[in-house]
């Protein structure tokens, strides 16, 4: 099967465990992430969180359906002012450790992975949203960093 991007859908930033919580979902199913596989994702959440360390308590998160029965939640924490810290869960994927098939019963795999291709697009873009807001100004703008995520569209290039 040739290789295609997927969807990027970018819904509101949340609150989860004192943290903000900037949120992107992929997929290739034009219809979006399933409410109930979402639901399941952001309950297992808190367990990817890092403890407060003084740093801006702001995190990304990537969530994504495979084209099987997998859904991956990718958490991506900025701790130790300009530092990411990664933790992440996966349901439906026997060959992670989960324990059967279903999308929506997440397991946290203790695994040196990232993120797949179609996961990595935001990493790059809030990177640089972290610069420019937080660390570049005299005076930090969480605000302003919450507000600056990638716009909807595809994984692919956004030149």
């Amino acid at each position: 099967m040739p290789f295609s991007e997927k969807l990027l859908t970018v819904p509101p930033p949340i609150e989860v465990a004192g943290r903000h919580i900037k949120r992107y979902h992929v997929t290739a199913d034009p219809a979006g992430i399933a409410p109930e596989v979402e639901k399941a994702a952001y309950e297992i959440l808190p367990q990817l969180l890092p403890e407060p360390d003084g740093t801006p308590p702001a995190t990304f998160v990537v969530l994504h359906r495979g084209s099987d029965d997998g859904a991956y939640l990718n958490a991506y924490s900025w701790v130790w002012d300009n530092v990411l810290h990664f933790k992440g869960a996966a349901a439906g994927q026997p060959v992670l450790g989960c324990p059967d098939n279903d999308p929506t019963h997440f397991v946290t795999p203790d695994l040196p992975w990232i993120g797949c291709v179609w996961e990595l697009p935001p990493i790059l873009h809030e990177r640089d949203a972290w610069v420019r807001h937080l660390l570049t100004p005299e005076v930090p703008d969480l605000t302003a960093y919450l507000a600056d995520s990638l716009p909807d569209g595809t994984t692919g290039d956004r030149t």
